[in-house]
């Protein structure tokens, strides 16, 4: 199932497991992971983007020793809302994650990339390290505003 309402992946996510934040990039996929308490969300890992085969692979693996059951996969969306060919891409790409049996929740993205970089700059941090750490620091953030959504009420 793949889905952008919070309610609907509520529904189909079984309880007690952890969710796998992606920020899905032409070249890498930022990952983060949450507790088993949707409580908050850690950059874990960057896989830098080969055959799709062998990322998913990856993705297998990772799900598998880390008792992931739901996947939030990052949504980049054009400012107004409207979908752009990268947008495309990465709902091709959440289809293509069929194999992984898992719900997947597409969340909107528009601003992740952004209020990490400031989050980094404000920390100083130098550009070979913001590079390093940007895609799974971004991961995190579409995951916690997705926990966020998830957790209220």
């Amino acid at each position: 199932m793949i889905t952008t309402s919070a309610a609907d992946f509520r529904e189909t996510v079984p309880e007690g497991g952890r969710l796998l934040g992606l920020d899905v990039g032409t070249k890498t996929i930022g990952l983060a992971l949450c507790d088993a308490g949707w409580t908050i969300a850690t950059p874990a890992e960057l896989i830098r983007r080969g055959k799709f085969s062998a990322d998913l692979e990856t993705l297998r693996s990772l799900a598998e020793a880390q008792a992931v059951v739901g996947l939030v996969v990052g949504l980049p969306l054009n400012l107004d809302g409207s979908d752009s060919p990268r947008t495309q891409s990465v709902r091709a790409f959440a289809r293509n994650l069929a194999p992984l049996a898992r719900p997947v929740l597409l969340w909107d993205e528009r601003w992740s990339t952004q209020a990490v970089t400031r989050t980094l700059l404000a920390a100083d941090a130098s550009r070979a390290r913001r590079a390093e750490l940007i895609d799974k620091m971004a991961a995190a953030y579409i995951l916690q505003g997705a926990l966020d959504a998830l957790t209220m009420g």
